[in-house]
């Protein structure tokens, strides 16, 4: 009975951790390559509705959680024109599933990985690019095998702490796809309910497990900029 007890303790704690970390890593391979590409196109490009084009892309950095997710929802939601579409491709909503958590985590850690790889595109000497150019290599070379390596660390940067973003995303999270344990359940959402509920014991070991994740993502960022 003990056994039995202790194994669904453990899989009620484990759970909403892998959830997390699946969901972030997902939202981290599509935010990586969104950013590093956004943000090269705009490092030095300069063209009539730049300012509002950044803008958009950092006003989830500056709004409310619950206002991301009431856009999400008005966008992806039953009623949408692509949430219909979804629901016709997938035979499913998208809305309070685990890919509606994704989609919010994606949204809210862009703005990360895309600052940090426009300052690492900037920081390229131009004068680099300019003589492989000459040297007859094209742009898609050059963007592989030139910029990308000298903006490395601020790419890996970016790249953590959009991740960090998007594991401890919850107030978005919360209001697209719900709090359905083993479903749509992450650590900060899972936080919020065991707090709510008074279970003290597994909030403790919630908040733990996340501060030391958070924690070991944010060192590996500061030694990497030393």
């Amino acid at each position: 009975m003990d056994l039995l007890l202790n194994r669904d303790f453990m899989q009620e704690f484990l759970s909403p951790i892998w959830l997390s970390l699946k969901i972030a890593s997902i939202a981290g391979v599509v935010v990586i390559m969104l950013g590093t590409l956004s943000g090269r196109l705009l490092a030095r490009k300069s063209f009539k509705g730049k300012a509002m084009v950044e803008t958009i892309f950092m006003l989830p950095m500056v709004l409310p959680p619950t206002v991301v997710g009431f856009f999400l929802i008005v966008i992806f939601g039953r009623n949408s024109l692509a949430g219909k579409a979804i629901e016709w491709l997938f035979k499913q909503p998208i809305i309070f599933t685990w890919w509606a958590a994704v989609i919010a985590s994606i949204v809210v850690a862009f703005p990360l990985m895309y600052q940090s790889a426009k300052s690492g595109f900037q920081g390229v000497d131009p004068d680099i690019e300019d003589a492989a150019r000459i040297d007859g290599a094209n742009e898609w070379r050059i963007f592989l095998f030139i910029s990308i390596p000298l903006a490395s660390r601020a790419l890996i940067s970016g790249s953590i702490l959009s991740f960090a973003r998007a594991l401890g995303e919850f107030g978005a999270t919360l209001m697209f796809a719900g709090n359905i344990p083993g479903e749509t359940q992450t650590i900060p959402t899972a936080i919020y309910i065991a707090i709510d509920s008074g279970n003290m014991q597994m909030a403790w070991l919630w908040v733990i497990s996340i501060v030391l994740l958070s924690f070991i993502m944010l060192l590996v960022v500061r030694v990497k900029q030393e």
